[in-house]
């Protein structure tokens, strides 16, 4: 039996139903969920008091986790450390790093989060990168997520990590982003990319503008806006 308690986060992801019921067959045990709350800092202090054990396992709704990791292997974090990522494999550029991967949170933690636009790097304490790959993070599963994927993930870069990444890996990244060209809906994570850097350079003097990458309703405006109605739900 874990020692941990397992939540899985989703909001609107085509896939969260299938992707949960393959979290639990994984973890070997009930994995709770928490659907549809608007505001990303409100949900995942939510996650915080539906949870019973201090540590618990916190997957995104499009985080399909590896059939092989092994939860009994897993050891708590030390008092210091507030959050474990591990890594997940990016379907659209081969990417491999803590972007969409599982993740291991305290839940003082959560309760006790900052502000930050990367919402859980406000979190208190140390964050750990686990060494190994713990899934895949499907994030096209349609033209609107994955162009969500790729506009969020590339303003937060090209802004600046909030995890202290080097400016030089950041921008590697982000040029991966930009010219995805695997998988599913793949060209538009690229152009997702492509507008989230033009965005981070447009309000760069205007930082309150960064919290719309957390408004799901603002982001889902923007993507029609430019790019008509392509399919939102898969």
């Amino acid at each position: 039996m874990t020692l941990f308690d397992a939540v899985l986060l989703s909001y609107d992801e085509p896939m969260a139903d299938a992707l949960h019921c393959r979290l639990q067959r994984t973890l070997g045990g009930t994995v709770k969920r928490l659907h549809g709350v608007h505001g990303m800092r409100r949900a995942y202090r939510l996650c915080a008091e539906i949870v019973d054990r201090e540590q618990f396992f916190l997957a995104d709704g499009d985080f399909a986790i590896d059939t092989d990791f092994d939860p009994l292997a897993v050891e708590p974090m030390d008092e210091d450390v507030s959050m474990r990522v591990w890594r997940a494999v990016n379907p659209v550029n081969s990417l491999v790093y803590g972007y969409g991967g599982l993740k291991l949170v305290r839940r003082s933690a959560l309760r006790e989060m900052g502000e930050a636009v990367d919402v859980l790097a406000g979190l208190p304490g140390r964050i750990e990168f686990a060494g190994r790959n713990a899934g895949t993070t499907r994030f096209n599963q349609s033209p609107f997520h994955a162009w969500k994927a790729g506009f969020r993930e590339c303003a937060m870069l090209a802004r600046g990590s909030e995890y202290g990444m080097a400016d030089d890996n950041a921008r590697r990244r982000v040029e991966a982003w930009t010219t995805s060209r695997g998988g599913e809906f793949a060209a538009f994570a690229a152009t997702g990319a492509r507008e989230g850097v033009a965005f981070a350079h447009e309000v760069a003097r205007g930082g309150k503008r960064f919290d719309c990458l957390n408004d799901p309703t603002w982001l889902r405006e923007r993507f029609t806006a430019a790019h008509g109605d392509q399919a939102v739900s898969g």
